[in-house]
């Protein structure tokens, strides 16, 4: 019996809909509004699929029952509740707690590391084990089904025979339609077999909904030219009237239609460089962006973000992320795939209708590796009822990704107090950065540590681009989090407007490159020019680097991140500008920080001429049900202002990023003068601020001749009178140039523990290396008689190699090991004769932040020759010259002379000991990661 059977229904329809009313007060910033029990949830209130969740649990929490999932799944309206409401059950302890089998342990299998293609990757499986388990699918609470490697295997080649049979050509896209389940993966590694492009598109939320749901997609599929789109049986019927309007599209079918029992027909022939996705982002309708994801990109990726979290076939990953999201299709499911790891997988339905399940999923199965969006992790934090997690152990999850929207501090502080007493470790929590031109991962944090928050001042990011440091609890510091380092073999940068790169805690845009990095979108030369420069690939995010580690500040793209969903304004504003009311080219969508839910609310502005509130309120429904026609959800808040608010550049395009901004100020919404004079100012201190950043650029330029004119003044100089100096007099002009350098440069150079040189000469000077600059600055400290060993490709130098021998350097083999070994020897004796020596062991240095491995030639000569080590750790040079760029850049520098490391022996042994103690003195001062470890 329902426990409000026995109540008024009067009193269960006020109290529900005074729960929506309050709900809605919260999610607008606004009084409460009036509901209806036949308004309806989204065309009307504006209530997604998130603000769904939200209210169902406050009503179970308000009448202290479970709802019927599939009831309140399905629900249009607040009478659709109550009748809900009336079919509910007590709130008893969670069914969730229920003994289930959990996921068996297997022997470790190793990894496909010869694999070029991901049908290399399964066959590879297949062959050595095809009875092991792949996917646990939990589509219901009371069971599993399973798919093992070789059933996998079998089945999609089944499929890839049907497709053949139908005349289904190599390199054809093959658009896959299907919820979470056995069929998709049939039908997306059938594909692969048959020489065909899987284009996964996200299915509707409730099927009710597939005919507006399959004309959102009609662009996508137009745009990558499918020839065949799977679907359930049940959507077959509608997704046919697709056909007339994408002339491609030769078959609509579902997996069933396409299984064949022949087998007779020779796999296609796959390469590295052969395409295996074309991932669209989840709103791309009007303007599809397909990014092309070759075999090499995706196994590039999967191996870079496998190595940065240590996975395993002893791993399991337990995972609700949609198939269609590159979360979930690369992260949990192909990176499964290539590791040997158990995948269980629920519908995200499933996660949304009870969030807890997640969580029980992982207890029940010991799940070691999971994943979701901020949003996931707050409403866990926030939302579950206690009685929800009654017995929960989360001790096996040892690392939980957070990415795929911005990361909240709060958030992270938040979920691990809370599960704490679950057995949750804070250092699983895992921020991560990436992006579908990417694959999916670019930036990982090390293992083993709880996220790092960087603390800054929010007015110095805002006025002048810097992330400036702050005490923890100063009352207006803006937290940021730590995404972590880039993947192996990527490289990430931070550039101003005009693509320099700028210095740490410089806010600017982020770029990439590496194994990963797309070639492009498909069928869309124009946003692909846009998106690649110079074989750097723009992120379209914002953000600043400090001691190696990436740190989001903002997106500079338009799209919206609502839910883990990636939302695309373009199409909305000009549909929107279409209505009756609405200025034409006078709309303005975009994303607003919703600290309530972690995730993103999509705000409508719009200019409209409509007066009085039945007018408006007419116009705000039809907005709506629009929005919600084309993003399959409702807008969070739809603002409606008068003329010549919604601003724009001179050149007529909507200025997205500066109307948010009125509007996080409550300056959208209201009346005209008032806002016209708030315009003003906002474009004074736009001006201002681009007058600031031409000033910043000029003071740039006219520095760096500054400092290029006196370094050959005094090169020239100094050259000229060295030529008639002996070689010990040499030494101490060449010291006194540098001094003379450094004292006029303009930058900041602080010298600590140089009283260490004193008294411990002759020693082995040792200093990491990251700049050319990094020679002048050793040379201004360094004792006098101190020599450089230079690598040997500089003796062939014209202009540098007859400069150092009049130093009387030593020229160091890097690659000869032999010769290496010979030179190394030749140093020790003239050490241990009485010269002290100077040496960058890491050999060289890259753009990228990172303290190298060091060569052993340096220690090896302190070790024969019986003298000190002395570390030196030079910080900041990297940001005054980076490699690769000629525009020096204003930046302090500090100069650590640490203490002796005095030899023991004279064996290898011991040369390898000062090797590794010089290193790790450096590396712990350095601010940099170690680039040998990735750690």
């Amino acid at each position: 019996m329902s426990l409000i059977q026995d109540a008024r229904p009067e009193v269960a329809s006020e109290r529900l809909t005074r729960i929506v009313s309050e709900m809605l007060a919260e999610l607008r910033g606004g009084p409460a509004p009036r509901v209806s029990l036949d308004d309806g949830l989204e065309s009307e209130l504006g209530i997604d699929s998130l603000g769904r969740v939200e209210l169902a649990m406050r009503i179970e929490r308000a009448f202290n029952v479970r709802l019927p999932e599939a009831l309140v799944g399905e629900a249009r309206t607040p009478r659709d509740l109550l009748r809900a409401l009336a079919s509910a059950s007590p709130r008893i302890a969670f069914d969730l707690e229920k003994a289930r089998d959990v996921t068996p342990r297997a022997e470790e299998v190793g990894e496909p590391r010869a694999a070029a293609t991901l049908i290399e990757v399964l066959d590879w499986h297949a062959a050595r084990h095809p009875e092991r388990l792949h996917i646990t699918l939990l589509e219901h609470d009371d069971g599993a089904e399973t798919l093992t490697y070789g059933r996998l295997a079998a089945d999609a080649r089944a499929v890839a025979t049907g497709l053949s049979a139908r005349g289904f050509d190599p390199g054809q896209a093959v658009a896959i339609m299907l919820p979470t389940g056995r069929d998709f993966f049939l039908a997306f590694i059938g594909t692969l077999l048959a020489g065909g492009v899987p284009v996964p598109i996200y299915p509707p939320f409730r099927w009710s909904q597939i005919e507006e749901h399959l004309r959102r997609q009609a662009g996508i599929l137009a745009n990558c030219a499918a020839t065949l789109l799977v679907t359930p049986a049940h959507a077959q019927p509608v997704a046919r009237l697709l056909q007339a309007q994408v002339p491609s599209l030769r078959h609509v079918l579902n997996v069933a239609d396409l299984v064949s029992e022949r087998h007779d027909k020779e796999q296609a022939a796959l390469g590295a460089g052969t395409t295996a996705l074309i991932q669209y982002t989840s709103g791309s309708t009007g303007q599809p962006k397909g990014v092309v994801l070759t075999h090499a990109n995706l196994l590039a990726n999967i191996r870079a973000m496998g190595e940065a979290a240590q996975a395993s076939s002893r791993d399991v990953f337990v995972s609700w992320l949609p198939l269609y999201h590159d979360m979930g299709l690369i992260g949990a499911w192909l990176g499964s795939l290539y590791y040997g790891v158990p995948l269980v997988l629920m519908p995200p339905q499933r996660f949304l209708g009870r969030p807890a399940r997640w969580l029980w999923a992982i207890h029940h199965h010991r799940g070691t590796l999971s994943a979701g969006p901020n949003f996931a992790y707050e409403m866990l934090a926030a939302k579950i009822p206690d009685d929800e997690l009654h017995g929960l152990d989360l001790s096996s999850w040892r690392l939980a990704f957070n990415g795929a929207e911005p990361v909240r501090a709060a958030t992270l502080d938040k979920f691990a107090q809370r599960f704490a007493r679950h057995g949750f470790d804070a250092r699983a929590l895992a921020p991560v950065y990436g992006l579908a031109e990417c694959g999916l991962g670019l930036t990982f944090p090390p293992l083993g540590r709880v996220p790092l928050i960087d603390r800054i001042d929010p007015e110095a990011l805002a006025r002048e681009g810097r992330a400036r440091p702050v005490a923890a609890d100063a009352p207006t510091a803006m937290s940021v989090v730590s995404c972590g380092r880039p993947l192996r073999g990527h490289q990430v940068r931070v550039v101003d407007a005009s693509g320099r790169e700028l210095p740490e805690r410089v806010e600017g845009r982020i770029e990439f490159r590496g194994p990963s990095g797309t070639s492009g979108y498909f069928g869309n030369p124009e946003a692909s020019a846009k998106l690649i420069r110079e074989g750097w690939l723009d992120t379209g995010d914002a953000g600043y680097f400090a001691a190696g580690e990436l740190f989001i500040t903002s997106r500079v793209k338009d799209v919206i991140i609502r839910g883990g969903q990636h939302i695309h304004p373009y199409d909305l504003e000009e549909s929107i500008g279409a209505l009756p009311g609405v200025r034409k080219g006078c709309v303005a969508v975009f994303g607003a920080a919703d600290r309530a839910t972690g995730t993103e609310r999509v705000v409508v502005v719009a200019e409209t001429r409509a007066l009085g509130d039945e007018a408006r309120q007419t116009l705000r429904r039809k907005i709506a049900e629009l929005a919600n026609a084309q993003l399959g959800a409702p807008p969070d808040d739809i603002v409606l202002v008068g003329e010549r608010v919604v601003l724009k550049t001179s050149s007529g395009k909507i200025r997205r990023a500066a109307c948010r901004e009125l509007y996080e100020r409550g300056l959208l919404g209201a009346a005209q003068r008032p806002v016209a004079l708030q315009l003003t100012r906002l474009a004074l201190s736009g001006l201002l601020a681009g007058v600031r950043r031409l000033g910043l650029v000029l003071a740039e330029w006219l520095f760096a001749v500054y400092l290029w004119t006196l370094f050959a003044v005094l090169s020239v100089g100094g050259v000229t009178v060295m030529l008639v100096l002996t070689r010990s007099a040499r030494r101490r002009w060449a010291r006194a140039l540098a001094r003379a350098f450094v004292a006029l440069c303009g930058i900041p150079v602080r010298v600590i523990g140089e009283e260490h040189f004193k008294d411990t000469m002759p020693a082995v000077i040792v200093a990491n290396h990251s700049s050319y600059c990094d020679f002048i600055l050793l040379a201004a400290v360094q004792p006098a008689g101190a020599i450089f060993a230079a690598k040997r490709e500089f003796a062939a130098n014209p202009v540098v190699g007859p400069l150092l021998r009049h130093l009387g350097a030593h020229f160091v083999e890097r690659f000869d090991t032999l010769q290496a070994v010979e030179d190394a020897h030749e140093i020790a004796r003239a050490v241990a004769a009485g010269e002290a020596a100077v040496f960058f062991p890491e050999g060289t240095f890259t753009r990228a932040p990172g303290l190298l491995p060091f060569h052993m030639g340096a220690f090896i000569a302190a070790a024969e020759g019986d003298r000190p080590v002395i570390p030196v750790t030079l910080r900041g040079t990297r940001s005054v010259l980076r490699d690769g760029s000629w525009l020096p850049r204003r930046h302090p520098i500090a100069i650590c002379v640490h203490e002796p490391l005095r030899p023991r022996g004279r064996d290898w042994t011991e040369a390898v000991r000062l090797r590794n103690a010089a290193r790790s003195v450096i590396l712990e001062h350095c601010g940099e990661p170690d680039a040998a470890t990735g750690g």
